[in-house]
């Protein structure tokens, strides 16, 4: 299979949330996951579950040859290596070290029971959208075929500011 560009989330709000972004960006190189582009790293204020620590987020697109499963089961190893705890005591959208998402994965329109692409969610979220646009600011959603710019305003309520380039 021909590489793919995908468009990553990342995000971390436990310990050293600097380090968890970079230690997950090494891990996609270690993982044949080439970076391509990255955004500005944006401090969130937490959205669905409001009592924790404020996130660290970035987007990332990167060239990849794993299938759309297969990725994602890299990323949850990523997870798991960097301490990400999921089920059992954890609470769900809660505190995190380390949080991989596949935004979008080329064009692709995947609906599965442990997948959904592009990412359900993403539109309603200003800390993805915002470094999106950053480094790809002409892309378009591959549901409506709209510019992703058009959705930004909707998703402006949630704070957030940028940290670094």
């Amino acid at each position: 299979m021909p590489a793919k560009v995908v468009y990553l989330s990342l995000g971390s709000n436990l310990g050293d949330r600097e380090k968890f972004l970079n230690d997950a960006l090494e891990l996609l190189a270690q993982h044949q996951i080439q970076v391509i582009a990255r955004s500005s790293v944006y401090e969130t204020e937490p959205q669905d579950v409001a009592n924790q620590p404020w996130f660290l987020n970035m987007v990332v697109a990167c060239e990849t040859r794993y299938f759309p499963l297969q990725l994602l089961t890299v990323l949850q190893r990523i997870e798991r290596d960097l301490g990400r705890v999921r089920g059992g005591s954890a609470v769900r959208r809660g505190p995190r070290s380390i949080d991989l998402d596949i935004l979008l994965f080329g064009n692709a329109i995947l609906e599965m029971a442990q997948l959904t692409i592009p990412h359900p969610r993403m539109l309603e979220r200003r800390f993805v959208l915002e470094p999106l646009l950053e480094i790809a600011p002409d892309l378009k959603f591959p549901l409506t075929n709209k510019p992703l710019r058009n959705y930004l305003a909707a998703a402006s309520g949630q704070k957030l500011h940028k940290r670094s380039s």
